[in-house]
């Protein structure tokens, strides 16, 4: 089975999805991923999924999947909570976690939804943001209010003063709901 981390966009490729008229941010590169050819992945642009479905699915999702490395190198996977917030992946939780001392030796992450249907996999790095803030904590604590109060979850806006904040940094993005029809790869 080939894996994400194995999978190329050609060089010459030059999709790109459109911004929305009232969206002025920069989109990613988008395009197909290079695999085998006995995988089927179409050649052409045709049925590439849009960035808003990533957004979209990163916004609605509850649990996340988090893939690190441990300093001797051992692969780690751990579920997990975050909000997507203005086009950034925000997660939070103690440095003393194994995630946390993972991404203090190698912040390189692997954040991917629970679905193998509606696939998202999101690649980059996750650095921690000690003290983010009152206008930026105050929109975590209310998107993180809104999507975990009622399991419990009530973070304050002086939570994250000593760290357990981390902003990923995406470098390239995978998604699909008919593979190999809608493979779609993004690179940042």
């Amino acid at each position: 089975m080939v894996e994400p981390d194995d999978l190329e966009v050609p060089e010459h490729s030059s999709q790109q999805d459109s911004p929305d008229a009232d969206s002025a941010r920069a989109f990613p590169h988008r395009g197909r991923p290079d695999m085998p050819a006995d995988y089927g992945v179409p050649g052409d642009s045709q049925g590439l999924l849009s960035w808003n479905f990533v957004e979209e699915r990163m916004t609605r999702a509850i649990n996340y999947w988090f893939g690190t490395t441990r300093p001797d190198g051992r692969p780690h996977a751990m579920p997990g909570w975050g909000v997507w917030l203005d086009g950034v992946f925000y997660f939070d939780g103690s440095p003393q976690t194994r995630r946390g001392r993972n991404l203090v030796a190698n912040p390189s992450v692997v954040v991917h939804l629970e679905s193998g249907s509606e696939v998202v996999i999101l690649e980059g790095e996750a650095y921690e943001i000690v003290g983010p803030g009152s206008e930026l904590a105050g929109k975590l604590v209310q998107a993180i209010e809104a999507k975990y109060g009622a399991m419990g979850y009530h973070p304050t806006l002086d939570l994250w003063d000593r760290g357990g904040l981390y902003q990923l940094q995406l470098r390239k993005a995978f998604a699909w709901t008919k593979f190999p029809e809608d493979a779609t790869r993004w690179i940042f």
